[in-house]
């Protein structure tokens, strides 16, 4: 079975783990754009680091919605695509697969640049950068992409080198939970995996909007913990698109992502 290591252990329950990681590193204080960035342009990566990435993961344009966009990730070319997941050195590497909640955000930002053209975006669980590298090749003003994984935000400047571009700011911090940023628009794709994860973004989504009217997209494929949490009732669908077949077959069959507007009632609370 293809990506039999990885996706194999997503079924198994490996990614409520991460959602406990997210979890428990609560968000500080409201985060500014100097403050908040652990890299950005200029700053030398790890060699150790590079070398490992580069090593062990492909470059690659093909098999997934935006063609426009290089990146690096694990494919079935790589040696860890079957090996045993925990020989890999540095963590579950979640932001090496292009999931199909931020393949569709990161399509609907390329056809669609009004979007986020002149806006500040924030990539909430960025993983491997597509969405705010789309949101930065469409016009937007400011962009910070938001992973908890170190290994992620170095994967993003790896990401934003293969597509000639200056390395926008990234944070390893959780910031949900934490003071409402004001953002022009978030975006976050395939994050409600969890219940508990899905209830602490649905409240600090409702903050952010309620504050600073900050506008809130969604990229989720249409997984069981996304359709039956209770934000779905207060979603907007935007746009469908069909999956590739390689993206079918690395996730079990789904057919289709979509993109979400998030537009809570008037009626809110921080409860």
């Amino acid at each position: 079975m293809a990506f039999r290591g990885w996706n194999w252990l997503l079924l198994l329950g490996r990614q409520n783990t991460l959602a406990k990681v997210w979890r428990s590193r609560r968000g500080g204080p409201s985060l500014c754009w100097q403050r908040c960035c652990h890299w950005s342009s200029g700053k030398p990566l790890d060699p150790e680091v590079r070398a490992f990435l580069e090593e062990n993961t492909e470059v690659t344009n093909r098999g997934h919605l935006t063609p426009e966009i290089r990146l690096r990730l694990l494919t079935p070319r790589c040696r860890f695509w079957r090996e045993k997941p925990d020989l890999w050195p540095y963590g579950d590497p979640f932001w090496a697969i292009y999931w199909p909640g931020g393949q569709a955000l990161s399509r609907y930002i390329l056809d669609n640049p009004r979007v986020v053209k002149g806006r500040s975006v924030l990539d909430l669980g960025s993983g491997c950068g597509a969405t705010a590298i789309a949101a930065v090749m469409s016009g937007a003003s400011q962009v910070l992409a938001n992973d908890i994984d170190p290994i992620a935000g170095m994967a993003m400047i790896l990401n934003c080198e293969l597509n000639h571009l200056n390395p926008f700011p990234i944070t390893i911090k959780n910031i949900i939970n934490s003071e409402a940023g004001n953002w022009d628009l978030i975006v976050l794709g395939d994050m409600f995996y969890d219940e508990q994860l899905a209830d602490g973004l649905h409240h600090w989504l409702q903050k952010c909007i309620r504050i600073h009217q900050t506008e809130v997209l969604i990229g989720d494929p249409g997984r069981h913990q996304f359709l039956s949490h209770s934000i779905h009732s207060q979603l907007h669908k935007v746009i469908e698109y069909s999956l590739p077949e390689s993206t079918r077959q690395e996730n079990y069959g789904l057919t289709s992502s979509i993109v979400w507007s998030y537009q809570p009632s008037n009626s809110l609370d921080d409860s």
